[in-house]
């Protein structure tokens, strides 16, 4: 496995990728880099489709950051979690927290099937494909994930 070749030939995508989810160009180059690091230390790059996983490997580690920050910052400010439950449903903050908190007990899985489906707008057939579990298996997951949601809307 050459990891500099793989490095210059997809570093650019994962970096896009990265900056979609992160919005933000600093914490997007880390990403990129651990994203590489992983697949460095893990020595398990597939060269059968090297771009696949490392597009799955680097959503991973961008959904990790963000769950990380956001559970930090309701760690360090309790008071937070009362001011979510009081504010407008409809901010955009108050949206972030529910997903947040939807997806912490989750599993990682159901998360990346979440932002395929509704962030990257992939068919059910395409977010199958990406994670090898079955459309009936895609479907089953979204139906949880709408069915946490609606819990959440409610309280």
């Amino acid at each position: 496995m050459d990891i500099e070749a793989h490095y210059r030939r997809y570093g650019p995508m994962v970096l896009r990728r990265c900056r979609a989810l992160l919005k933000n160009e600093s914490k997007a180059a880390e990403a990129m880099q651990e994203t590489f690091v992983k697949i460095l230390s893990a020595k398990s790059l597939k060269d059968q489709a090297p771009s696949s996983f490392l597009y799955r490997v680097a959503t991973n580690v961008c959904l990790n950051i963000i769950r990380s920050e956001r559970l930090a910052i309701f760690q360090n400010s309790p008071e937070l979690s009362e001011i979510a439950r009081t504010i407008d449903p409809t901010s955009g903050w108050l949206s972030r927290n529910i997903i947040t908190q939807m997806f912490s007990r989750q599993k990682e899985l159901n998360a990346y099937i979440a932002v395929l489906f509704y962030l990257d707008e992939m068919t059910l057939e395409e977010v199958s494909q990406e994670t090898g579990l079955s459309v009936s298996g895609v479907r089953k997951r979204l139906k949880q994930i709408q069915l946490r949601a609606t819990r959440y809307k409610e309280i």
